[in-house]
Formats: structure tokens, sequence, C-alpha cells
């Protein structure tokens, strides 16, 4: 799978009620959700985010609550993938669950300004900043992650090996 898209970059310990405020909470729609993703970031976020663009942070990305919410509004944004030092555990679990791609890359978010351009191969873990020329290697993800991300989340996976 590979993504090719403008980044945006955010900092350190961004929490899911950073991602997706709390007072949205009252709908699991992922169009909802979209509308408020990252607003208390950047309030033109939702505005001026396009498919395939792609999220960079520095470390602990997705902290705090333990909320689907979040990479839910991320994936709904039209954000291809997130690239970070680090994520919070929950938040990469549930990503992987609601079938949005992340890579860790202790290199990449130094060298990657918001607007670069950025390819990523989440089957090789290779990132590119296309923009500058420069290339990054991200944590492979496992095989049975990547099969998570591919068929559009767990419950997708499930429903495609005919168990629901």
């Amino acid at each position: 799978m590979k993504f090719k898209g403008n980044a945006w970059k955010f900092g350190s310990d961004i929490d899911t009620d950073r991602i997706i405020p709390a007072r949205y909470l009252n709908t699991s729609d992922p169009k909802e959700l979209a509308k408020h993703c990252m607003e208390d970031e950047d309030a033109s976020f939702a505005s001026k985010v396009r498919p395939g663009d792609i999220i960079v942070a520095d470390k602990n990305f997705g902290c705090g609550s333990s909320r689907e919410h979040a990479p839910i509004a991320i994936k709904a944004s039209g954000i291809a993938c997130v690239i970070a030092k680090s994520f919070a555990r929950i938040f990469y679990r549930n990503s992987f669950n609601m079938g949005l791609p992340i890579l860790e890359s202790e290199e990449a978010f130094g060298s990657i300004d918001a607007g670069d351009v950025i390819e990523v191969d989440m089957d090789t873990g290779e990132i590119v900043n296309a923009t500058k020329n420069l290339r990054f290697k991200a944590r492979a993800i496992p095989p049975f992650m990547q099969e998570l991300i591919n068929s559009g989340g767990l419950m997708e996976a499930i429903k495609k090996k005919g168990a629901v």
C-alpha cells in the first residue's frame, strides 16, 4: 500500500481530545467527526486537508483517552497515514482496528516541514520526503496488522474471513 500527499505537522503529546474534542463525541458518524478533526490544533485543518495528505507528528501521538473516535476522525478527514516518532499504545491499536495506517519513525519528524510532499510505502516502511529528496525507514508493520489496514479495519477483516 502506497500513499502520497502533503504533510500536516503537529508536535508532541497530541492527545485524543486534541484530535477530536470531547464536545463532539455525541456522534460516531465519521463524516461528522471529520469536520472537527484537529480543530483545536489548527482551526483550518478540516477545510484544507485533502485526501491522501499525511500527518507527521513528534512523540506520543494519540495519548489520553482510549477512544476510537480519534483514528476514525483522522481517517474520515482524508488523511492517508500518520507518521510519528511514537504513538500511545491504545491509539496505536485503535488505529489498526479502525483501518488507519500509522508508522513510527524516529528520523522523519525533524526533516519534514508542513506542506512537504511525502510518499509512504507501507509494505517496505519507506518514507520519502519528495520535496527535499530525503528517505527514512519506519518500523516494520507485522503482516497481520497490514492485513487489518488493507481490509479497512478489524471488523472488515473479520467479515472477509466469514467469521461474522
